[in-house]
């Protein structure tokens, strides 16, 4: 790689909102992410997708909420004090997603993210963008596009 190419891509940063889910550590664009809320009182949708725990009433919008354990194929844990929901718009449809706790948002040099191995963690790698290399850690970047099928978005539509 030409000299000059190789500093642009390494001054190239993203900047991520990172969250964990279990023991794993996961990345997502910042730009997509509206807010970062507490755990509110969810109500329950009957006949909802299983992946989705309900909606809360934000400001006025009636927003779904997805368990990203659930999605995953994790085993439920309660919500404590470090739950989060993740307000995040995708493909036009705002959407909350529950996490085990929010981090930190990280500004990581573009030269560190590597494609995703064929299989992370034992999650689907449809899912995901890439690896991020920390210095101690790795960060699986999440494909928001990607993380729910066409179909699982017409049955958020209507929820």
């Amino acid at each position: 790689m030409e000299e000059g190419k190789k500093a642009t891509l390494d001054a190239e940063l993203i900047q991520l909102v990172t969250f964990s889910i279990g023991e794993e550590e996961f990345g997502v664009d910042i730009l997509k992410v509206q807010e970062i809320i507490r755990t509110m009182e969810i109500t329950k949708v009957p006949r909802a997708p299983q992946f989705v725990e309900g909606v809360i009433n934000l400001r006025g919008k009636v927003i779904p909420i997805i368990d990203l354990r659930s999605k995953f194929g994790l085993q439920f844990r309660e919500h404590d004090q470090h739950t989060r929901i993740i307000v995040i718009e995708i493909n036009d449809m705002i959407v909350g997603f529950v996490v085990d706790s929010v981090s930190e948002v990280l500004r990581i040099p573009a030269s560190t993210v590597e494609p995703p191995p064929p299989v992370v963690s034992g999650l689907e790698s449809e899912y995901i963008n890439g690896v991020g290399k920390l210095e101690d850690r790795l960060l699986i970047l999440l494909d928001l596009n990607r993380l729910l099928s066409g179909e699982e978005q017409e049955q958020l539509a209507q929820v």
